[in-house]
This record gives C-alpha cells, sequence and structure tokens, in this order.
C-alpha cells in the first residue's frame, strides 16, 4: 500500500512547505516569549511558558508550557511527559511523539506519529505517517492514514476511530467511544476536496497541462538556445541525463536536509528547497518536450512549439494509464532533470572560460610585449 496522507496530514504537510518559504529568512524568538522562527533546536523548559511556537528546526521538544498552539516543521517533535499545550498541534517530522497534555486538536504528519500512555489530547487527532501507535487518552475522534496501526491496550478513544492502513492492531483492552471503521476515502489522492464538494480528477489534470504548457512557453520564448540544447542532450545521450538527473533528485535533498541541521546552513537549506521545487518542475517540461522533440524527429520534423504540445498533452494522456503512466512520466523527469543540471553546468562553465580569456587577453595586452 503506498504511503497516504489524512486530510489533517495534508494540511501538516502544506504547513512544513509554507514553513519553508515563509520562515526561511527569521530565526530568533520573538516579544512575549512567543517563538517564530528557524533554529536547530527549539526547547521549552519545564519551568517556561510559551504563548506559541511556529517554526523550523532540527528538533523540537515541549517540557514545559505553550498556552497557544504548535504549528512547526523538524525531524523530531516531541511533547514530553510533563509538557503542556493549551492549543492545537500540527506538526510535519520525521518523527512525533506526544506524552503530555494537549487541549486542542493535534494534526500530524510524520515516519512515526506515536501517542504515549501519559498523553492527553482534548481534542481529535488527525494523523498520516508510516507508523502510527495510540496508547494514551484521546478526547474526541482519530483519522488516520498509514501503512501500520497500532491501537494498544491503554488507548482510550471518546469518539471514533476511522483509518485507512495495511495493517491495523487494536488490542482487546482498548477502549473506543464510538465505532471503529475502516475507511478508504481518508488516504484518497483524488481531486481536493472543498466539503461536500469534490473536484473531478481530469479536472486537475487538465489544469496541470495548461500551467506546463504556459511554462513551458516561457521557457522556449526567453530561453530558446538553452532550451533547444537541453533537448538535444537528451536526443544525443538520453542514458547520461537520465543517470545525473537520477543523482541530483537523490543528492540535493540529501544535502539539503543535512544543512537543515546546521545553525549556519539553515537559511541555504530553506532557499535550496525552495530553488530545488522551481528546478524540477522545470525539469518536468523540458523532459516532456524533449521526448517530443525525438518523437517529431522521427517523422523529420522541427518544430519547437509544436515539440513541446506533442511532449506534454502526450505524457498527460500516457499519465492516465496506470502505472506504466507513471513510470514513463518519471523517465521523462529524469531526462529533463539530469540534460538541465549538465546544461547549466555547461553554460557555467563557458561564461567562466570567456571572462577567464577575457582577463588574459587584457594582461598580455598589458603586459611582457617587448618595447619596439
Amino acid at each position: 500500500m503506498p504511503f497516504r496522507f489524512s486530510s489533517g496530514g495534508r494540511r501538516a504537510a502544506a504547513l512544513a512547505l509554507a514553513s519553508l518559504v515563509l520562515l526561511s529568512a527569521v530565526t530568533g524568538v520573538a516579544a512575549a516569549q512567543s517563538y517564530q522562527g528557524a533554529s536547530d533546536t527549539i526547547v521549552v523548559g519545564v519551568d517556561e511558558s510559551y504563548d506559541s511556537i511556529e517554526g523550523v528546526a532540527g528538533t523540537i521538544i515541549v517540557r514545559g508550557t505553550v498556552t497557544g498552539d504548535v504549528a512547526a516543521a523538524a525531524g523530531t517533535i516531541h511533547v514530553t511527559e510533563s509538557g503542556e499545550v493549551g492549543g492545537n498541534i500540527e506538526a510535519a517530522a520525521g518523527t512525533v511523539r506526544i506524552d503530555g497534555t494537549v487541549g486542542g486538536d493535534v494534526s500530524a504528519a510524520g515516519g512515526t506519529v506515536e501517542i504515549g500512555e501519559t498523553a492527553q489530547i482534548g481534542g481529535n487527532l488527525d494523523a498520516g505517517a508510516g507508523f502510527l501507535a495510540i496508547h494514551g487518552t484521546i478526547g474526541g475522534s482519530v483519522s488516520a492514514g498509514a501503512e501500520e496501526i497500532v491501537v494498544g491496550p491503554t488507548a482510550s478513544v471518546g469518539g471514533d476511530v476511522r483509518y485507512d492502513a495495511a495493517t491495523f492492531t487494536r488490542d482487546p483492552e482498548a477502549t473506543v467511544g464510538g465505532s471503529v471503521v475502516q475507511d478508504e476515502s481518508i488516504g484518497d489522492s483524488g481531486g481536493p476536496d472543498f466539503g461536500a464538494f469534490t473536484l473531478p480528477s481530469w479536472l486537475g489534470v487538465v489544469y496541470g497541462l495548461f500551467v506546463n504548457l504556459l511554462l513551458g512557453a516561457v521557457l522556449l520564448a526567453a530561453f530558446p538556445s538553452f532550451s533547444a540544447r537541453v533537448a538535444e542532450r537528451v536526443g544525443e545521450n538520453p542514458a547520461t541525463s537520465g543517470g545525473v538527473g537520477l543523482l541530483t533528485l537523490v543528492g540535493v535533498p540529501l544535502v539539503l536536509v543535512v544543512l537543515l541541521f546546521t545553525i549556519v546552513g539553515i537559511p541555504l537549506s530553506l532557499v535550496g528547497a525552495v530553488a530545488f521545487g522551481i528546478a524540477a518542475w522545470v525539469a518536468v517540461v523540458y523532459g516532456q518536450f524533449a521526448v517530443g522533440s525525438w518523437a517529431l524527429t522521427l517523422a523529420d520534423r522541427e518544430n519547437r512549439w509544436l515539440a513541446l504540445v506533442v511532449g506534454l498533452v502526450g505524457f498527460a494522456i500516457l499519465g492516465a494509464i496506470p502505472i506504466l503512466g507513471g513510470l514513463l512520466e518519471l523517465v521523462a523527469f529524469l531526462l529533463g532533470l539530469g540534460a538541465l543540471a549538465l546544461t547549466l553546468r555547461e553554460s557555467y562553465r563557458g561564461r567562466r572560460e570567456e571572462s577567464t580569456g577575457g582577463r588574459q587577453a587584457t594582461l598580455d595586452e598589458s603586459g611582457d610585449t617587448p618595447a619596439a
């Protein structure tokens, strides 16, 4: 079963993305003991009280009191047994663990989400995770999508438990005030949900195609030579482009994550994450454009605008094919990402050599030529 987010998980994941953009230039503690910013570690001590926490960090630990909300993205977020959050928690992290008291709701997205035996959550739990464990008390209901969900013997849920999981285990000693229902719609990744109205999935496909065509037109109009070189590189050596694309896809996020855990590197990591996201979108368009250009050469046609339409519309149609469509889109993305990286490096080296050559010529002209 693929990794799925519940609605709260999607909200928390969106929070993480928004935090990366909005908090990238902010570091520190604001007035009135309300933390807003980015830091390596955020700790609320046992005897400390904060109004709220909104931030990005490697680790966030609440041992004291937060009277308001906690909205954060981090490697680890932990509300310890002595910790108390008066409002809501919206968290996106590798690990989210609640052992203390939360007055409101908890919305969490993470690799692991754990509600410990001593946890007291007054509202609802809405989670999307690889692994979710519930051992504490939840006053409201639970809505969760995960690979594995465990409801332990000490768990107490006041309302319903609605879940979508490959593996669900409920101990007989666990207390659930409402019903326990498997609900596959929790992990449904169809159209965006606006209350009772759900947008049809095809509308999202059409919208995505339109936006990609618009971006492609801008790229071809603004950078015609560069775009042509990207397409040529894919056509001439697709194996190299694909290999470099795969290395870039794996390597760049790892570097950004490492930077995120250093105070000096946090701003670079956050800005880099935004830049890489934009580059990935450009790579999708370039990859499909390059495949469209290659297809036209087979028909002895050369037209960059037609290649853009053929490539993007073709992949929009192929994307409707289960599994195969996704694999083909991934291949085009890797081709585009690798060709983009290689062409950018080539352009950078070309400008550097031109600059170096110009300085050398100036030195030669003013230098060691013997007088007549």
